[in-house]
């Protein structure tokens, strides 16, 4: 059995779950409401605030979908009562950010600036302190959608070994190389 699987999940206060007909499942909470197709063999129990996910057989696939759907229902449970953050960071000298409404505006070091449309379900801002490093903050409930946005954010400019330039997540750790003149 999945250790994480057969975990139960709690429903906080004010947090309902439904399953629809078609296995389609719908959270809603204080932050929102999220919903996600579950594969027709998994089945999800709702009962007296607990939701447990049951597999059928002890198939690989039905054994790898157990685990999964646990995890992303309970990223779901807590995308609603609490949400998720996501912070990112731009190293590097001239690098900026600056973000009007839905749009993000970055200055990588490029010949041209980068004008990222974020989706309407996050919610982005930006910081640039005297003698800090930019920030821009990620906020949303849906921890999938978060992840990616941030990690396409990340991927226009990945931190470099050798100086550590680039966009880094916050709580990231980037090891440095010696350079050539290290041997000598």
């Amino acid at each position: 059995m999945s250790r994480i699987g057969k975990a139960p999940i709690k429903l906080a206060a004010g947090v309902t779950a439904t399953v629809s007909a078609s296995n389609e499942l719908t959270v809603k909470g204080p932050k929102g409401e999220l919903k996600k197709n579950i594969d027709r063999d998994i089945k999800i129990e709702v009962a007296d605030g607990t939701l447990t996910v049951v597999r059928p057989t002890d198939q690989i696939r039905h054994r790898a979908l157990h685990g999964l759907y646990r995890a992303l229902i309970n990223n779901m449970v807590i995308g609603v009562t609490s949400g998720f953050t996501k912070q990112l960071e731009l190293v590097g000298v001239g690098y900026k950010a600056a973000n009007a409404g839905q749009l993000l505006d970055l200055s990588l070091g490029y010949s041209h600036n980068i004008v990222i449309e974020i989706p309407k379900e996050l919610k982005v801002t930006t910081l640039t302190e005297k003698g800090a490093n930019p920030k821009i903050t990620l906020e949303g409930i849906d921890n999938q959608l978060l992840g990616q946005v941030a990690a396409k954010i990340r991927s226009l400019r990945k931190p470099e070994p050798y100086k550590g330039k680039g966009v880094r997540y916050s709580d990231e750790v980037v090891r440095k190389k010696a350079g050539k003149s290290a041997g000598k």
